[in-house]
């Protein structure tokens, strides 16, 4: 099975990517399944209601979250009806929302499992420990089990991508907004990267607007956050797994950049 994972989508620039270059990509890749990180969709923090039924229009059909799951308090109202949003399982205590999910296609089934870093993140779960506990019901139900690790620090991710080689067909890293040019395939059958990457502006700092960080640097006062305009990049992994066994065949990166796409 081919399977498209779209990092971070920040603001309205990255759901304008989205639509802009997801339906072309299913095609030409012959994609059965595609996954998007959602937690930054809504202006930079969270995601509602509507915004997911435009990343679903678009071509998405399953979304993770992370640390922003909560930050549009509406998703309280759909996050339990909606089956294909995951939120990290390793959230700690009994919690609206879902940990993973089992999208079905043609014939094909793929787990989707979203889990959060400890390391300069909030304290939660340990991320390693909710793992084994929700592969053993995973693997009762299907082979193939993708993770979203949203996590700040590279080391947990490899770490934890390591520690479940051979066990999942894909570990992607989001979070930092920066693509990483690691991707590779662990020796147990593990696809690994450990950051996809923004799709949003270009021209910002990880997605908000550079004039207002550079400022917050020098004076060191708070700013509220904006989307940045200009420019807009879509940062994506594109790979092939083996629906017998569960494993990775194959793993590649993509980047895109394209002109302001206000007014499409």
């Amino acid at each position: 099975m081919k399977i498209l994972f779209i990092g971070d989508i920040f603001g309205n620039p990255g759901r304008k990517a989205v639509k802009e270059f997801v339906p072309q990509l299913k095609k030409d890749l012959g994609i059965d399944f595609c996954i998007a990180n959602g937690e930054n969709a809504a202006a930079g923090s969270g995601i509602t209601y509507l915004i997911a039924q435009e990343l679903y229009k678009s071509g998405v059909d399953c979304i993770t979250l992370g640390n922003h799951t909560w930050s549009k308090k509406e998703i309280l109202n759909f996050i339990d009806s909606d089956q294909n949003i995951v939120r990290p399982a390793n959230l700690p205590g009994d919690i609206p929302g879902r940990g993973y999910t089992i999208l079905k296609a043609n014939g094909k089934e793929l787990a989707v499992l979203n889990l959060m870093g400890r390391v300069y993140m909030d304290s939660i779960d340990c991320p390693f420990q909710v793992a084994d506990r929700e592969l053993q019901e995973i693997k009762s139900k299907t082979k193939a089990v993708f993770v979203d690790m949203h996590a700040e620090a590279t080391s947990e991710k490899c770490a934890l991508a390591w520690y479940l080689d051979g066990r999942i067909c894909c570990l992607v890293g989001t979070h930092t907004h920066v693509q990483t040019a690691d991707e590779r395939i662990l020796p147990c059958g593990t696809g690994l990267i450990s950051d996809v990457g923004m799709t949003g502006p270009y021209d910002g700092v990880i997605g908000v607007d550079k004039e207002l960080i550079i400022e917050r640097f020098i004076t060191r006062m708070p700013q509220k956050f904006e989307v940045a305009k200009g420019r807009v990049q879509f940062c994506a992994v594109h790979l092939e797994v083996d629906e017998k066994t569960g494993k990775c065949i194959t793993i590649e990166r993509i980047f895109k950049v394209a002109d302001s796409l206000e007014g499409k």
